[in-house]
């Protein structure tokens, strides 16, 4: 697999040591970066505004032998990058007629495909630009002379290589209410390279960075950004030598600041994964009218990433895509997620004019987060906690470590407590229906789920209420919940969590809302602790879960990792593969994360069913398997071509135990 099968585009922003109105100098600088920058991999580019002369020139811009350096300086480096197999964007200032643009230059193998000029000039404070420049904004598409050759010249322009469309704004273009660049990604460009010379004052950094970001995600592209580095400090400013490189609202990568040494920052931006995010949004329209932009066509084909055993991902990506990674976006989530799940809790037992909320508390992580929710819903509510009706419902499995949990939460927080054994009801069940008592098979443990989800139904009709579900969004993805057991209930308020965000749910909960309640806290801590299981086989011998699900399904973050790649990113499984094994580097080895691919897609298919019969509950995030709104699929939809590209990619593995199509939990 190599990257650009897979759809990466790896690029390059390029800050070299500017000597000020020394072009000769620059270019030399200009070429030794772009050489490393293939070496290291990149089809692409982009160097500082004005780099070829520098940004700090003033009124020698109105020196005509500056002009003319700045020319031969450019023909010097298409003329040393003709044999280079990369896209160079490189700033220079380019006369035309009686005008003079302050221009990016875009280059590939000594062709100079095109002109961009600055759209927006500044002219306040320490930059005067409309004091030797032009604006570019009104300059329809033309060509013009430069370099000794005819060359089109338009802030309308478009370049695409290999199937990828790049637009070019500079520096002050960004910050305009509406930027050429959104009007070039409505036109196509999915990569926007932005050539800057943006000086650094307090508080300056974090808006650009947030600018930056916000453009990548109104425009749904990938955003390369490149300022003028150390070189150009001078008089009165100071520049850092900003490389930032941002896609769908996410900064990237980023060059060190302040840095006197010359930065080239390269990061590998996801093409595949921005044009199925376009497909799926109708707002992305194309741009009108059409004709504000021209394409320029590369005539050279697009440069192929390195690749190979040694090839390393250059972008950052997250093995727990649902879960943020630093402690205030942590808190922030938790907190929004706790509130939405409330929120729609509220909404139904309102409109129901339930008298009570009926919730089988087993002392495992998705029931206790389906209590917390409920008590605090009742809280919210004005309601009383006795009205919540909490039933443990004691099984073969069920250990004296999940049984004291559930019922210290249930009295600690004060709701009405319902304990009712069901192993007198299974036997019964189990005699009813010829089924051996010894045989462990899906029959044995689905009965139980189905049991339980009886008692629940029927204690809310008795007390006029409604059965509050605890089912995760992961369990739903694997369809590991027993039909008509613990996959039904009246209002589902984990439906839209995974199971790598309950666990931190749980967590900020009792940090946060139980803080003052030793006793709650610690035994949520316990719960947390607990291995996950669905308790419906025997202890082993100790008294401990004998039956752990992720033993039986694979590990959770990997199930979550693959969800998210494939139902939000719409990755096919081999670049789920590729991705996971950068995410997962040293924990899992290549063949653990393909046996649990094929697992996850096995089942998930063929477990549509259960989710086309989902109950309500609240949408908590941007992944969502409601059959009424973000995931609809036919129940018998076929997964043989997704399992047999994961078959081509490794020898085959043998099937994870207890992952048989009629394993329990059907």
């Amino acid at each position: 697999m190599t990257p650009a099968r897979l759809g990466f585009f790896r690029a390059a922003a390029a800050v070299p040591r500017v000597k000020v109105a020394d072009c000769r100098a620059n270019a030399r600088r200009i070429v030794a970066l772009a050489e490393e920058a293939r070496r290291r991999g990149a089809a692409l580019a982009v160097f500082p505004e004005l780099s070829v002369t520098g940004y700090t020139c003033g009124d020698l811009f109105g020196q005509p032998l500056l002009l003319q350096q700045a020319e031969e300086a450019l023909a010097e480096i298409l003329r040393r990058t003709a044999g280079l197999d990369l896209i160079l964007v490189a700033g220079v200032p380019v006369p035309v007629e009686t005008r003079l643009y302050n221009c990016a230059a875009v280059m590939h193998r000594g062709t100079l495909l095109g002109l961009v000029p600055k759209s927006y000039l500044p002219n306040y404070g320490e930059f005067y630009e409309a004091r030797w420049f032009c604006s570019g904004a009104r300059e329809a598409v033309r060509e013009v002379e430069f370099c000794g050759r005819s060359v089109r010249f338009g802030s309308g322009l478009l370049f695409e290589a290999g199937g990828i469309r790049i637009g070019v704004e500079l520096c002050e273009d960004l910050w305009v209410p509406v930027p050429p660049s959104s009007l070039l990604a409505t036109a196509g460009a999915e990569l926007i390279v932005n050539l800057s010379a943006s000086d650094e004052m307090a508080g300056k950094h974090a808006y650009l960075r947030s600018l930056i970001a916000q453009q990548s995600a109104r425009t749904l592209s990938a955003y390369l950004y490149c300022s003028a580095g150390f070189g150009e400090s001078s008089t009165d400013l100071v520049f850092a030598g900003n490389g930032i490189a941002a896609e769908n609202g996410t900064i990237l990568r980023q060059t060190e600041r302040f840095s006197l040494e010359e930065q080239l920052l390269t990061v590998d931006f996801d093409i595949d994964r921005l044009r199925t995010l376009r497909r799926r949004s109708n707002t992305f329209a194309p741009a009108e009218p059409q004709a504000q932009t021209q394409t320029v066509r590369d005539p050279h084909p697009l440069p192929e990433t390195a690749a190979g055993d040694g090839y390393v991902l250059e972008r950052p990506i997250d093995p727990h895509p649902f879960v943020p990674s630093d402690r205030a976006t942590m808190d922030e989530r938790c907190n929004e997620i706790f509130d939405i799940q409330i929120g729609g809790l509220a909404q139904r037992l309102v409109h129901t004019a339930a008298r009570t909320a009926v919730i089988g508390i087993s002392g495992g992580l998705d029931s206790t987060l389906a209590l917390l929710v409920t008590v605090k819903t009742f809280d919210k509510l004005g309601r009383d906690r006795r009205d919540i009706v909490g039933v443990t419902m004691p099984g073969f499995g069920t250990t004296d470590r999940t049984y004291t949990n559930a019922v210290t939460l249930i009295r600690e927080l004060g709701i009405t407590l319902r304990e009712i054994s069901i192993r007198k009801a299974c036997l019964q069940h189990f005699e009813d229906i010829g089924l051996d008592p010894s045989d462990r098979s899906a029959a044995y443990e689905n009965g139980q789920a189905r049991e339980r989800t009886q008692i629940l139904m029927d204690i809310a009709n008795q007390t006029g209420g409604l059965v509050v579900g605890t089912g995760d969004l992961s369990e739903l993805a694997l369809g590991w919940a027993t039909y008509n057991g613990d996959h039904m209930s009246m209002y589902g308020v984990n439906g839209g969590v995974p199971k790598t965000l309950v666990k931190h749910l749980v967590r900020w909960t009792a940090d946060n809302r139980f803080a003052a309640e030793p006793v709650i806290r610690a035994t949520l801590c316990d719960i947390i602790d607990t291995p996950i299981s669905p308790e419906l086989l025997p202890a082993d011998e100790k008294g401990d879960i004998a039956q752990k699900t992720e033993d039986l399904v694979g590990p959770y973050e990997l199930h979550d990792f693959y969800l998210y790649n494939f139902v939000r990113q719409g990755f096919a499984p081999e670049k789920i593969y590729f991705l996971a094994k950068a995410a997962f580097a040293g924990k899992y080895d290549a063949a653990t994360l393909l046996k649990w691919l094929k697992t996850f897609f096995r089942r998930f298919f063929s477990q549509q069913f259960k989710r086309s019969a989902l109950p309500d509950g609240p949408k908590v995030g941007s992944v969502s398997l409601s059959p009424r709104g973000d995931w609809r699929m036919p129940s018998d939809a076929c997964a043989a071509g997704w399992l047999r590209q994961l078959d081509a990619l490794e020898p085959p593995q043998a099937q994870p135990a207890g992952d048989s199509p009629q394993a329990p939990k059907q």
